[in-house]
C-alpha cells in the first residue's frame, strides 16, 4: 500500500514581497498602482505629495533608481514614507529598469533587490536614521535654492505678469464665485482631517467646491459633489464618475497647445474649460477663484510652512509664492477655520439668549416698588397652589 507523502512548504525568503510596477515618471505609474505592488521609479528628491499618493495606493515597497535626498534642499517624501512603514530603497541605478519586467515578483531584502533567485540590483535601504541624517544636510544648503528660486520668480512673473496682475486668460466657469465662499480641495498629507474639520462650515456657508486633480475623487470620498474640478492636460485625472458630475472642468495646458491636449477629456462626454497657464494646478484653481471674485478662499491640503513649501516641485515653487501674494488675506488654510468659525446662530442659541434676556428682566424688575407690590400680590396664590399640590401628592401616597 503506497501512502501519500506531504510535501513541506519551502520557508518564505525574507524581505517584501510583491509584483514591480515599473515606470520612470511617477505620475505616471501612480494609476496603475495596486494595494501590494512595489513601485520601481527614478524620482529625485521625493517630495511628500507624491509619496502620500503611493502611501493612498497600498504599495509595500519603493525602490527609486536615484536618491531620495539629493541634498539640494530638504524634502518631506521620503520621512513620510517611512513613517507609513513602506519599505524604501533607492541608488537602484537606471539598469534596473532593464532588469526587471512589469508585474514580475520581487523581492526586498536588506536594500538588495532580487526577482526569484536572481539579484537585479544592490541598492540602499532608507531607514528614519538615514533621513534624519540627510535632511540635516540638505537644510544647509538652501542658500543656493533660495538664489535659484529668485530667479524662478522673476521668470514666472515675467511670463504670467497679465494673469496675476489683471486676471486675463482665466476662463469663465458657468459655476457663480462672485461674493460666495470657495473651498479648493488638494489631496495632500492631511487632507482628511482638514475637511473633516470645516464639515461644519460646508453644511452651513454651502460653498462652491473645487477639487484639484486627484483632489475631486477627495470630495467625492467625503460625501461631496465638486462643483469645479481642476486638472493639467497629460496627468492623472480623477475618475469619470467625479468629472462627469462636476458642473464645470477646467484643464490647464500649455500656451499655444492643440485641441489634441483635451481629447482624453472629450472622450469621456465632458467639454473642458482650457487654462492656458504655466501655473501649477493648485494654484491655478486658486488663481481661477480669485479671478471670478470669490469672498473667501479656504485651502484643503495647501500647507505654507518653509520645509513644505521647498517640498513643492522646482518649477511650481515660484508660481505657490506668487499666487499666495496675489491672494492674500483672501486665502485661509483649512486647518484654521475650526478656530475661527464656530457655525450659524441657530433657534435653541436665539432661545436662549431670549430667556437670559427675560430672567435679568425679571430680576431687575423685582428691586423696584411695582415688583416689590407684584410679588406680594403673587406669593399668597403661588403658596396657595403650591400647598394644594403637595396635599394632592400626599393623598395618592400611601
Amino acid at each position: 500500500m503506497k501512502f501519500a507523502v506531504r510535501s513541506r512548504p519551502a520557508p518564505s525568503l525574507p524581505g517584501v514581497h510583491g509584483p514591480a510596477r515599473i515606470h520612470r515618471r511617477t505620475a505616471s505609474l501612480l494609476g496603475r498602482l495596486h494595494p501590494g505592488d512595489v513601485a520601481v521609479i527614478d524620482h529625485l528628491d521625493m517630495d511628500r505629495d507624491t509619496a502620500q499618493a503611493l502611501i493612498d495606493a497600498g504599495v509595500v515597497a519603493v525602490v527609486n533608481a536615484g536618491p531620495m535626498v539629493s541634498g539640494r534642499f530638504p524634502n518631506l517624501g521620503p520621512e513620510r514614507l517611512v513613517e507609513a512603514g513602506v519599505v524604501v530603497v533607492d541608488n537602484a541605478g537606471t539598469e534596473i529598469f532593464d532588469r526587471l519586467r512589469d508585474g514580475a515578483p520581487v523581492r526586498i531584502d536588506a536594500g538588495v533587490v532580487h526577482a526569484g533567485d536572481t539579484l537585479v540590483a544592490p541598492a540602499r535601504e532608507v531607514t528614519a536614521d538615514l533621513v534624519r541624517t540627510e535632511m540635516g544636510r540638505a537644510r544647509s544648503g538652501l542658500t543656493a535654492q533660495l538664489e535659484s528660486f529668485t530667479h524662478n520668480s522673476t521668470e514666472f512673473l515675467r511670463r504670467e505678469q497679465d494673469l496675476l496682475l489683471h486676471g486675463q486668460g482665466v476662463p469663465r466657469t458657468s459655476t457663480e464665485m462672485a461674493g460666495r465662499p470657495v473651498v479648493v480641495v488638494v489631496r495632500s498629507h492631511g487632507w482628511e482631517e482638514e475637511l473633516r474639520g470645516i464639515r461644519p462650515f460646508v453644511r452651513e456657508q454651502r460653498p462652491v467646491l473645487v477639487g484639484v486633480d486627484r483632489g475631486a475623487d477627495a470630495l467625492a470620498d467625503a460625501g461631496h459633489r465638486p462643483d469645479v474640478v481642476v486638472v493639467t492636460a497629460g496627468d492623472e485625472l480623477p475618475s469619470a464618475a467625479v468629472l462627469r458630475k462636476a458642473r464645470d472642468v477646467v484643464v490647464l495646458v500649455e500656451r499655444g497647445a492643440q485641441r489634441s491636449a483635451t481629447e482624453q477629456l472629450e472622450r469621456l462626454g465632458i467639454r473642458p474649460l482650457r487654462f492656458e497657464t504655466t501655473a501649477t494646478t493648485e494654484d491655478a484653481a486658486l488663481l481661477l477663484a480669485s479671478a471670478r471674485e470669490a469672498s473667501l478662499i479656504v485651502g484643503v491640503g495647501m500647507h505654507a510652512t518653509l520645509d513644505e513649501f521647498l517640498d513643492r516641485r522646482r518649477a511650481g515653487l515660484a508660481s505657490t509664492f506668487l499666487t499666495r501674494l496675489k491672494l492674500g488675506p483672501d486665502l485661509v488654510d483649512a486647518a484654521a477655520v475650526p478656530r475661527l468659525y464656530d457655525g450659524a446662530v441657530r433657534p435653541r442659541h436665539l432661545l436662549g439668549a431670549l430667556l437670559a434676556g427675560l430672567v435679568a428682566v425679571a430680576a431687575a424688575v423685582s428691586v423696584t416698588p411695582v415688583g416689590q407690590q407684584w410679588v406680594d400680590e403673587v406669593s399668597p396664590a403661588v403658596s396657595s397652589t403650591t400647598s394644594d399640590l403637595i396635599d394632592n401628592v400626599r393623598g395618592i401616597l400611601p
